[in-house]
C-alpha cells in the first residue's frame, strides 16, 4: 500500500527535498551562521541575561521565507565542522531548504551575530566572523553549474563579493547563468551593504557593477543603491541599476515605502504596512522571500511589491529572523486588514 504524500500548509503535496536540481524554484548562495537575539527588548548587550538560538544569515533567511510560501529551494553556504554548523544544517532541513551544498570548512568556526533590540529603529548588529567566515570559502570549482543553469531563481548577495574565493564563485556564478539560464529564468544581486564585512571596503563600488552586468533584478536599500550606483534619490538610483543592465530596480525606501522601476517602462510605489516592530533585522529577508516567490509566480509588479512589504512588515513584528517567516496565508491576512500585526505560527 502506497502512503499518501504529505501536504503543506496550503494543500499541495510537498516534494521531498534533495532531488535532482532542474526541481529548485531558488538557490541563494552567501551568508550563513547563528543569530543569538537578546529575549529582553530595550536591554544593552552587556546586560542582557538570555538570548535565543535561531538560523540566520540573509540568503538561507531568504531561501527559508521562499520556502514558506512554496518554493523549492536550497542554498549555497560553509559552516565550520562544529555543533553549530550541525544545528544550521538540521535547521534548514526542518525549513525544507536543501542543505546539499552546504558542506564543512574545518579552518574555521560557524559565524555567531548577536544583535541589540531597541524598537522601533534601532538594531545594532555584532558580527562574530574572524578570522574569516567560512561562507566566504565557497570555490568556483564548486559549483554544481547544472544546478545553477536549471534554477528558476538564483539570489546572490553583495557580501559574497567581499572576499575571495567567494568573490570569484558569485561572479562565476552570475556569468553562468547569464549565459545559460532560459529566458523566464531570474538572477537577483541582494545588494546587501555591510561595511563591516569587507576588508577594502572601496573595492566595492566596480564589484558591484562588475555583478549588475549579469543579473536580472536587483534590490536594495537607499544606501546600498548608493555604493553600487552613486545614487541616492530613489528614482535616481533605479533608474542607474537599470542602466547598468538589469530588468528590474526594486529600492527600498524605509518608512516610505518601496520603489521598482522595469526596463519595459513599468513602475509601482507602495507605502509601508503598519506594524508594531518588536525586531526590524529580519524584514529584508522576508521581503526578498516574497519578491522571488512573486517573480517566479508572475504576479503584476503592484502586487508583487505590496506582497513582499507586507511578508517585512510581519517579520518586523516578530523577535526571531527564520522562525518568524510567514505563510502566504498570513500575508493574504494582513493585506485584507491592513495590519501586519499577526501573533507568530506555532513552527
Amino acid at each position: 500500500m502506497t502512503a499518501e504524500p504529505e501536504h503543506r500548509r496550503d494543500g499541495r503535496p510537498d516534494d521531498p527535498i534533495g532531488r535532482d536540481p532542474v526541481a529548485y524554484d531558488l538557490i541563494t548562495m552567501g551568508r550563513l551562521g547563528v543569530d543569538l537575539y537578546p529575549l529582553q527588548s530595550g536591554v544593552e548587550l552587556a546586560r542582557v541575561e538570555s538570548f535565543g538560538k535561531f538560523l540566520g544569515g540573509s540568503p538561507a533567511n531568504v531561501a527559508v521565507a521562499a520556502a514558506r510560501l512554496g518554493c523549492r529551494t536550497a542554498l549555497i553556504s560553509r559552516t565550520g565542522a562544529d555543533p553549530f554548523g550541525e544545528y544550521l544544517r538540521r535547521e534548514l532541513r526542518a525549513f525544507r531548504v536543501d542543505e546539499r551544498w552546504v558542506t564543512e570548512v574545518a579552518a574555521y568556526p560557524t559565524p555567531v551575530t548577536f544583535c541589540e533590540i531597541f524598537p522601533p529603529d534601532h538594531f545594532p548588529i555584532h558580527f562574530y566572523r574572524r578570522p574569516k567566515a567560512p561562507d566566504l570559502e565557497i570555490h568556483p570549482h564548486e559549483l554544481d553549474l547544472h544546478a545553477l543553469r536549471a534554477a528558476r531563481a538564483l539570489w546572490v548577495t553583495g557580501t559574497g563579493l567581499s572576499a575571495e574565493p567567494s568573490r570569484t564563485a558569485t561572479l562565476a556564478a552570475l556569468r553562468e547563468r547569464a549565459a545559460a539560464a532560459g529566458p523566464g529564468a531570474f538572477t537577483v544581486l541582494d545588494l546587501d551593504w555591510r561595511p563591516a564585512l569587507w576588508d577594502a571596503p572601496g573595492e566595492a563600488g566596480p564589484l558591484y557593477a562588475e555583478a549588475l552586468r549579469h543579473v536580472t533584478v536587483a534590490v536594495g536599500n537607499l544606501d546600498e543603491c548608493e555604493v553600487a550606483t552613486g545614487e541616492r534619490e530613489p528614482y535616481a538610483a533605479a533608474r542607474a541599476l537599470l542602466a547598468a543592465g538589469v530588468r528590474l530596480a526594486v529600492v527600498k525606501q524605509g518608512p516610505k515605502g518601496v520603489l521598482a522601476l522595469a526596463a519595459d517602462g513599468t513602475t509601482a510605489e507602495v507605502p509601508p504596512l503598519p506594524v508594531e516592530v518588536v525586531n526590524g533585522l529580519g524584514a529584508g529577508d522576508a521581503f526578498g522571500g516574497a519578491l522571488a516567490q512573486g517573480l517566479l509566480a508572475g504576479l503584476d509588479l503592484e502586487l508583487l511589491l505590496r506582497r513582499a512589504n507586507a511578508a517585512g512588515a510581519i517579520v518586523a513584528g516578530r523577535l526571531a529572523c527564520s522562525p518568524a517567516m510567514p505563510y502566504a496565508e498570513e500575508i493574504d491576512l494582513a493585506l485584507a486588514t491592513g495590519d501586519a500585526s499577526i501573533p507568530e505560527h506555532p513552527r
